[in-house]
């Protein structure tokens, strides 16, 4: 990704359900104007779900999701169904392609209800016009008569979608606390983990933002902090750090410099900062045997000393005394049922949308499994999370743990 690209998880997510040969695939490749989506007369030609990221007007930038019938059956097509299920945690605007020809399935009716069980703003395309129109009931609010064959009803759909759009100011991660003139360090370690040659998303949109605001990206290595600091002829604002070398980067950052790190940053940006410092204090009560599961948002190929899978466990053992059992899960594959854990220990999600995020916070807190987030444990096994939360007023102001 380059520094000018829109990261998936800050595009707005448009998923296409609907029935086998409702049309969901036509749809999609007529409101985008592309053949993203394969199309035949054979029911279930679509068996996982297609994403497509894209700049479709007038919307800006999106990531298009086409999904596998929600009638499919058999064994298989009963996972399938389940995978379609899933897309809606990171759904922002669903469309219900319904073919006109045959009305409202009962498949149709449940998935309707799931949108607004999850208060997914909606549109139900009628297709398939130019064969016949609905008979039975048809939901004025919502519907738009449209037909692929024929192009109609197109345009009318694409405006719709992009009036459902929310509305209100502009989500950032530190435009809000940095300003044109400051200098920020960033503290990226550069380790068997670090990908060669790139720079990883948080790093990146890190830095685009602060290039945005007219402030000054300083990069260094938790190793050459205190000699970077030393050099400048300015003092720095604030450094933000990867959160495993927190521990060492705050002995190395003077008290009258700010500290965060990566993790914090993206748990404030996607609205999770409070609960997930509010869920440390579990560490404080952990016993021997109790389930800690560790997620994390993408998969990547693990390396002999993980933060997820190596480092957290280990540092979590040394704060607590205790042998906790931990649990792993990463990409799509987060559990629905988390009964059975002590802790949620999240990463910072950067590559899943707000929606995912929420999903995710409102499934531990529906089951009263308290989550945090690796930069705010990290912070906090090492005393210093009311340190590297003061950068941010109105969560500072309200934090009461510590």
């Amino acid at each position: 990704m380059d520094l000018n690209a829109v990261p998936s998880a800050n595009r707005t997510h448009i998923a296409f359900f609907g029935v086998r040969n409702a049309g969901k695939s036509s749809v999609m490749n007529a409101v985008t104007g592309q053949n993203i989506a394969i199309v035949s007369d054979i029911k279930g030609t679509t068996t996982d779900p297609v994403y497509k990221a894209m700049e479709l007007l007038p919307l800006g930038p999106v990531t298009i999701i086409d999904t596998p019938g929600i009638d499919d059956e058999g064994t298989l097509g009963k996972l399938r169904v389940e995978k379609t299920k899933q897309v809606l945690r990171k759904t922002d605007i669903a469309v219900l392609v319904v073919d006109a020809t045959k009305n409202m399935t009962a498949a149709d009716e449940a998935m309707l209800g799931l949108f607004i069980e999850q208060k997914i703003p909606y549109v139900i395309a009628y297709n398939k016009i130019d064969m016949g129109l609905p008979t039975g009931k048809i939901d004025k609010e919502h519907g738009i008569f449209i037909s692929t064959k024929q192009n109609k009803g197109i345009f009318e759909l694409k405006e719709r979608l992009a009036h459902l759009l929310k509305t209100g100011d502009e989500k950032t991660l530190l435009k809000d606390i940095v300003s044109a003139g400051d200098i920020v360090i960033l503290v990226i370690p550069i380790d068997k983990a670090a990908p060669k040659g790139r720079l990883i998303l948080p790093q990146q949109q890190t830095i685009r933002e602060i290039l945005d605001v007219g402030a000054a990206a300083v990069i260094t290595q938790d190793d050459k902090l205190a000699e970077t600091i030393a050099n400048l002829k300015v003092k720095p604002k604030m450094v933000i750090t990867d959160s495993q070398a927190f521990a060492n980067v705050n002995k190395q950052t003077p008290d009258d410099i700010l500290l965060t790190s990566f993790s914090i940053l993206f748990s404030r940006y996607k609205g999770n900062l409070l609960a997930q410092m509010n869920a440390v204090k579990t560490f404080d009560s952990l016993q021997d045997g109790d389930e800690i599961l560790i997620a994390e948002g993408c998969t990547h190929h693990r390396q002999c000393d993980d933060i997820g899978t190596v480092k957290l466990p280990r540092w979590i053992k040394n704060y607590t005394g205790k042998e906790p059992v931990f649990t792993f899960s990463s990409g799509t594959q987060f559990p629905d049922s988390l009964d059975k854990y002590k802790l949620v220990v999240h990463c910072g999600g950067c590559m899943l949308n707000e929606k995912e995020m929420q999903y995710r916070l409102a499934c531990a807190a529906r089951q009263n499994v308290p989550m945090t987030n690796y930069g705010t444990a990290i912070a906090y096994m090492n005393g210093i999370l009311k340190r590297s939360v003061q950068v941010f007023a109105d969560v500072d102001k309200r934090y009461a743990v510590l």
